[in-house]
Parts: C-alpha cells; structure tokens; sequence
C-alpha cells in the first residue's frame, strides 16, 4: 500500500516512504511486514488471492491476474466498483449473461478471445476477437460473452460498476460460478453488490420511519409517495438516511409541491 506525502504510517515500522530517495527501495525491502500476508515482495502481486474491499489498496494487477487460476475471485468490492479476476480454460467461456444496471470493463493480460454483445441473448451482432493487452467495454443492459479460443487459459481481470458479485466471491470453477447463480439462496443473488436481505438491512431505517409515519396517522397516499421517492434516491446512490431527509427538505421548502398537497389530504 502507498501513503503519499512522507506522512509517518506505523504499519511501515516508523518509517516514511519518501518518492523521491533513493534509500526508499531500501526501506521497502528491509521492511516486508509493511505488505499484507500474500504479498510477493519480487513480483509485486498477491499470491494469496482475497477481496481487500473498502481500504487503501495498491497491486500488480498484470501479474495477479496471470498467476489467478479460479475462474472468478474478487479482490477489491467497494460501494461503486468492483474488481475480479478471471481464468477461462481453452474452449471455455464466461457464459451468456446481462447485468442490467452494471457497466463493465475487462482486460485480457494473456490469451485469445472471441467476444459477442447485443441487445438480446438471441441477436449478438457485435463480434470481436480479442487477445491480450486488448480492454473490452460492456454497457449496461447488453447481453454479453467472452470465449477462450486459444490453448492456453485466458487470463483477465473485470471491473464492475457497479458492483456485481458479493464481497470475498471466489468460483474457482465455472460450475461453481453456475451453481452459486442457480442455487436459489438469496446471498448469491445480489443487485449493485448487495444481496435482498442486505438491501432490506440497508433500508431498514427508512421501513422504520414510514412505519413512525403510520403511527401518527399521515395518509397512505402521503406515506407511499414519500417513501417510494426515498427508495428511488437510495437506488442513486443515496444512504437512506441522506433520502429521508432529502425528501422531508422537498416537502418542507415546498420544492415538491405534490408531496405538500397529499400531506394536507
């Protein structure tokens, strides 16, 4: 991990990383417990893959992804982005799928490719090969897929936006992958990175608040406008909480002329 600005970390063992030394080098070699457990001092990569999700994080990609051998595992989830690494055997592919509101790039770092995309599983008019050093872009709502068509293991690494897998995801083969999208449990269904039961953990203060509202007798009409506009924000991006009194603002300043009416009804 790199900390800019000569600032003193105490996971480098009191010592600054200064870009512009040339005992810097030293300092890095001299002191290895400044790197997580998996780190590859020489190489620069990860050998021990696992999701470094939500915190400062700083890796060889090229290398992590040619020394990945599972078909999927996730090494970085974060709220709006997600990051994975992929290995697809000679003849393989990553299987016909969509993600209706995920944008995704992907890099092949080794191998050969041949990639389809359109805008049904049944009319993949975009054909491209692809091999390595070549990114692939996927919009949302594409139907799309990526074949091995070479002899050794396609290597690639995919970014997801947002994310697309629960955070930790390691398939270490593609059946693995189908059974987790096929097995009917709800943790490995997940829209934006979350699973239903996350979601409605996520939202349980805006459940709670429209539940006070009912309480207090405000209209359904009111307590549904409302809420369903919270939901919608949250769905942009919004915590519940900055929804909630977002809307409530709306309402009070009279910028939603609507939302005073139905509470007057």
């Amino acid at each position: 991990m790199y900390y800019p600005y000569n600032q003193l970390n105490p996971n480098y063992g009191g010592y600054s990383y200064n870009p512009n030394s040339r005992n810097s080098v030293n300092v890095f070699n001299q002191h290895q417990m400044m790197y997580p457990t998996g780190y590859n001092l020489t190489q620069g990569y990860y050998s021990q893959v696992q999701d470094y999700g939500k915190q400062p994080f700083v890796f060889n990609i090229n290398e992590a992804t040619k020394n990945n051998n599972t078909f999927r595992s996730a090494v970085w989830t974060g709220d709006h982005l997600q990051v994975t690494l992929m290995s697809i055997n000679p003849g393989e592919d990553i299987g016909l799928e969509m993600h209706p509101d995920v944008d995704q790039f992907l890099r092949i770092e080794q191998g050969q490719g041949f990639t389809q995309m359109g805008d049904s599983k049944d009319n993949l008019v975009f054909q491209r090969y692809a091999k390595d050093d070549d990114a692939i872009l996927i919009p949302a709502g594409k139907w799309h897929n990526l074949t091995n068509i070479g002899n050794i293991p396609l290597k690639l690494y995919s970014i997801y936006a947002p994310p697309n897998h629960p955070f930790g995801t390691v398939h270490n083969t593609k059946a693995d992958a189908l059974a987790a999208e096929h097995n009917g449990h709800n943790d490995k269904v997940t829209v934006s990175g979350k699973t239903p039961d996350e979601w409605i953990q996520h939202t349980q203060f805006l459940v709670n608040e429209g539940l006070e509202d009912v309480r207090k007798g405000v209209n359904s009409l009111h307590i549904l406008q409302e809420f369903i506009l919270m939901g919608v924000l949250v769905g942009k991006g919004y915590s519940p909480e900055e929804a909630y009194e977002t809307v409530e603002s709306w309402e009070r300043t009279g910028v939603s002329k609507l939302l005073q009416e139905s509470k007057n009804l």
